[in-house]
């Protein structure tokens, strides 16, 4: 990206001045600027700084290697996570002095980057689990990775960190998670106990259909995660009153959930489901 460049080469080439440099572009890590034009920074500009600053070596790795792999959901301002050897970590940046195989990097529009198994378990390693689900679903929907793909490279480095709990995280992520409130809809049900919903269920009566969020194929019990769009976009309403009553035909009892709703609300719901469908469900202790 031209707009993100090293001051020092451009001065050494004579294409600006320092009072140009001052006046006219801002610092993005030590040494790398962007115009001060830029309202705002986007990731895709802070991970291309972020690699200069490494001298060009270091390996763009985590949520921004994932976000170069096409998955969504990555924040502009989410860390930019490097592979390098470096003393400092500039703001916006964690390095990591890690081992990685040649065969754990590649290339994508002109940065070093991890593979998108070393990226799902370097995920699954350093975030939080649900941190971690979230992207992963993300990841897994952009890519094809597979789980064991990512845990048969993790046996090559025993000793790295985070290395216990990265099994959690890739045994919990599911393409079928099309956005990040269906993911956290289908961990609150695995924490609470329910068997792990399958994710993006058909739903038809031969002629139109309908996709469920995640639910229970046995027991005909689903359940989709409702955002504002479902409430404010007149077209997605009057679809969804049609959508809604499909479902109900084919013997469905789909759950809605909105951001409203508690976890103890939604866990209780569903258990009054189960219960319905003849399947009491015996809950763990939820507040």
């Amino acid at each position: 990206m031209d707009e993100v460049f090293v001051g020092g080469e451009r001065l050494a080439t004579g294409q600006l001045t320092r009072g140009q440099l001052r006046w006219n572009y801002a610092s993005l890590f030590p040494g790398v600027y962007v115009p001060k034009s830029s309202v705002a920074t986007s990731l895709r500009a802070r991970t291309a700084g972020a690699w200069l600053w490494s001298g060009r070596d270091g390996i763009v790795a985590g949520r921004a290697a994932a976000a170069l792999h096409g998955a969504n959901w990555v924040p502009a301002n989410a860390p930019i996570e490097l592979i390098a050897r470096r003393d400092r970590s500039p703001n916006g940046t964690v390095v990591r002095n890690e081992r990685v195989d040649p065969d754990e990097v590649m290339e994508v529009e002109g940065l070093l980057v991890t593979t998108p198994a070393r990226t799902a378990a370097d995920l699954a390693r350093h975030l939080p689990r649900d941190e971690a689900v979230r992207h992963l679903d993300a990841l897994a929907i952009a890519t094809d990775i597979r789980a064991a793909d990512a845990l048969a490279l993790l046996e090559r480095h025993p000793r790295a960190r985070g290395i216990r709990r990265a099994p959690i995280a890739l045994g919990l992520y599911d393409s079928g998670g099309q956005s990040p409130k269906e993911t956290w809809l289908r961990l609150l049900y695995v924490d609470a106990g329910f068997p792990r919903p399958t994710t993006q269920i058909e739903v038809t009566d031969g002629f139109a259909r309908a996709i469920l969020d995640m639910g229970w194929e046995d027991i005909l019990v689903g359940a989709d995660y409702d955002g504002y769009q479902h409430l404010t976009d007149r077209k997605r309403y009057v679809h969804d009153i049609g959508r809604n009553e499909l479902v109900a035909r084919q013997g469905w009892f789909d759950l809605h959930v909105v951001a409203e709703h508690s976890r103890a609300y939604v866990v209780r719901r569903t258990a009054d489901a189960f219960a319905r469908r003849g399947r009491p469900w015996k809950l763990r202790w939820w507040s």
